[in-house]
């Protein structure tokens, strides 16, 4: 099989489950598409795959850098691109899981990037504010209003380059990919997160972002990264625990929905309903659409 599957789809939907089975049945080995996930430490919050749950699996671009390194969308397209190479030089199928479509589209398309010398924070600026900055400078760009990381990195690209960060994104795909998209009710799903958010405070997520934030370490991935950057409000005394358990879980939700806008209007996904009582009918109709094309 010379194809590439990708995995995607909203958080607590079955991704990683499916993955490890179609890597078994397809001589798989799994490229992680999600960004917090590069970050070594980052588990809980990230919902990382255990080692118990890869199966003797391969799995690449996971749990390898430092959150301290600057890793961007443009370190990630040329990784996973040479990770594909690798893998198919094998004749195993690659398999990309994650849930932020822009590190898929990035890494399959036909999208230029140049490497990002500026990291200025913006740390005063509201997204409000970073929005309206960036439209005095890009005024036709869209862009995802919510997503703080994008907006700093619209706003340090256009006045690095002097062009949108978008000018050299295009739809032409570089590979024969199938993508496969887990889906489930609406209520479903909202009900998913907030368990699993619940898990993961008891499964210690304030002991591993406490880990951090004892270090004084306040980057990128830490200051983001919904499930890190409420807890950082916490620990400064910004809010209760009670609040930002809540806003894990409203911040979650709402990612949710943004991804269904980006897979929808961005990706050619063929959507399959996740059944959690019995995961093996979702595997049966994910292969039996796989064979037929």
């Amino acid at each position: 099989m010379h194809k590439i599957i990708v995995i995607t789809g909203p958080t607590a939907v079955g991704k990683t489950k499916l993955s490890i089975e179609l890597a078994k049945k397809y001589d798989g080995e799994i490229i992680n598409a999600d960004a917090v996930q590069v970050y070594k430490g980052l588990d809980i919050g990230s919902a990382k795959v255990t080692e118990e749950e890869k199966e003797g699996i391969p799995h690449h671009l996971l749990d390898f850098k430092e959150v301290t390194e600057e890793y961007t969308i443009y370190h990630y397209q040329k990784d996973c691109r040479e990770k594909i190479k690798d893998i198919q030089s094998r004749n195993n199928t690659p398999i990309l899981v994650g849930g932020p479509g822009l590190y898929i589209k990035a890494a399959l398309y036909d999208y230029k990037l140049a490497e990002e010398k500026s990291t200025n924070p913006y740390d005063n600026l509201t997204n409000e504010e970073l929005y309206e900055e960036l439209k005095k400078l890009d005024k036709d760009i869209i862009i995802d209003k919510d997503n703080r990381r994008r907006l700093i990195r619209a706003i340090n690209y256009y006045k690095e380059n002097n062009e949108s960060i978008n000018k050299n994104k295009t739809n032409k795909l570089l590979y024969n990919v199938i993508f496969i998209g887990l889906t489930t009710d609406r209520q479903v799903l909202y009900d998913k997160i907030n368990n699993r958010v619940d898990i993961m405070i008891k499964e210690g997520l304030l002991n591993e972002v406490k880990v951090f934030y004892d270090k004084n370490i306040r980057t990128k991935p830490l200051l983001n990264a919904i499930g890190y950057r409420e807890i950082y409000s916490y620990f400064d005394g910004n809010i209760s625990l009670e609040e930002a358990i809540d806003k894990i879980k409203q911040n979650s939700r709402h990612y949710a929905k943004r991804q269904y806008t980006f897979f929808n209007h961005q990706l050619p996904v063929v959507w399959f309903e996740t059944d959690y009582s019995n995961f093996n009918n979702t595997i049966e109709k994910v292969i039996n659409y796989i064979e037929n094309n």
